[in-house]
């Protein structure tokens, strides 16, 4: 169920962007037991103007290179499942496309299960109504 939003400069290719929702998709089926075919991501990317970032916030090194990740998921997952996942996103990230650890940020955004609707108008994992 979780919703994959992933922002970059402007030029990266077809394949570097696969390579980005491929990574974030299979670090969350090892870390979040997201079932398979559970995939719902779109790739944003903006022109230098457009995308602010601080270079060295928290002594980090960032560049032209950042990937900006966001996940909406149930608030269903333990502490130890998010740093997982957070380090699940990064190696895979490293290894393809090739993305340095300092330019992957991650913000999990959690909410409550009945607050998704997957399509046909229902609310998948809400409570059942009463008859």
């Amino acid at each position: 169920m979780p919703l994959t939003r992933i922002s970059l400069r402007v030029g990266k290719s077809p394949d570097y962007r696969a390579a980005l929702i491929r990574g974030v998709y299979t670090a969350m089926r090892e870390t979040f037991a997201v079932p398979e075919d559970d995939l719902f991501a779109v790739v944003h990317e903006h022109d230098a103007a457009d995308f602010a970032f601080g270079r060295g916030y928290l002594g980090i090194r960032r560049d032209d290179d950042l990937v900006l990740i966001q996940i909406t998921a149930n608030a269903t997952r333990t502490i130890g499942q998010k740093r997982a996942l957070y380090r699940a996103i990064t190696a895979h990230l490293a290894t393809d496309p090739g993305v340095r650890p300092g330019n992957v940020l991650i913000s999990l955004v959690e909410v409550s299960p009945e607050n998704w609707s997957f399509g046909d108008g229902e609310m998948q994992y809400g409570p059942v109504e009463a008859a």
